[in-house]
């Protein structure tokens, strides 16, 4: 697995494995344990998500060492306090089984958000989290945390996929040196991206398949990538992506699927 530098020099594997509405405790450590097979040492949950204690379980059950592990969570938007967020740090610690983050974002520029921030600010100066960041923020959440942050966010995960490529976002994030991480990368199950003729067509000619030309046009931009799967073979599938690469007339043809078309 490639990495990316964040801005404060911390390595992130590039390609995650993402554990939303995973909520089975057995479902969510087969994937994990099958993800950490095919390689994958980077998992991202959220105080959201209510899997904290089983990803924490199966990343112990598997063997690896914790320092080859890159682990991030999220405080959520009930949370609005200084002293909440320590407290939901805290929490999110304990269910892990771990002594530190690797990466911690607020999940939404929501009530309080600056208090959170200064929370987290607080947490990584004290050596309790690697990096910090910030999830689902626009240009004007950024511009307002900027003005009063005292360290500035190393990563921004937002919502990106073909059908919603935000490259306003992308050249701003790149501006101001914040690293752009994609959630929900492939898009809808259904009636989406996954199902686009071009696709399915740039796919059959690198014998790939559409999950894995989308995952590796987001690498290509850069982007830290957390496709979820329940399923072995596709989380091997969605790993398998770093034995091609994409033309630049390939991108050009993807960039014009943008819709501008979100799934919320």
């Amino acid at each position: 697995m490639e990495n990316i530098k964040l801005n404060n020099g911390v390595k992130i594997p590039q390609l995650g494995l993402g554990v939303f509405q995973i909520e089975d405790d057995k479902v969510l450590k087969q994937a994990v344990l099958a993800a950490i097979k095919a390689g994958y040492r980077h998992f991202d949950t959220a105080t959201l998500y209510r899997n904290e204690q089983a990803l924490g379980e199966a990343l112990a059950e598997s063997g690896i060492a914790r320092d080859d592990l890159f682990v991030t969570s999220k405080v959520w938007n009930t949370v609005t306090t200084y002293d909440g967020t320590k407290q939901a740090f805290a929490d999110s610690l304990k269910k892990l089984n771990m002594d530190h983050l690797d990466l911690y974002l607020i999940h939404w520029p929501t009530e309080g958000y600056l208090e959170k921030w200064r929370a987290l600010e607080d947490l990584y100066s004290q050596g309790l989290v690697r990096a910090i960041g910030v999830s689902n923020f626009e240009k004007k959440d950024l511009d307002t945390l900027l003005a009063h942050a005292r360290v500035k966010p190393a990563v921004d995960q937002v919502e990106t996929h073909p059908y919603y490529q935000r490259p306003e976002l992308h050249a701003l994030l790149k501006d101001l040196g914040i690293a752009y991480e994609s959630w929900s990368p492939l898009g809808r199950a259904k009636n989406g991206a996954l199902q686009d003729p071009l696709l399915q067509k740039i796919g059959q000619k690198h014998n790939k398949t559409v999950a894995q030309v989308i995952i590796r046009w987001h690498l290509q931009r850069g982007e830290i990538v957390i496709p979820k799967s329940t399923h072995e073979q596709r989380i091997i599938e969605n790993s398998d992506v770093f034995d091609f690469a994409l033309s630049a007339d390939e991108m050009k043809q993807i960039e014009g699927l943008d819709k501008n078309e979100s799934m919320n």
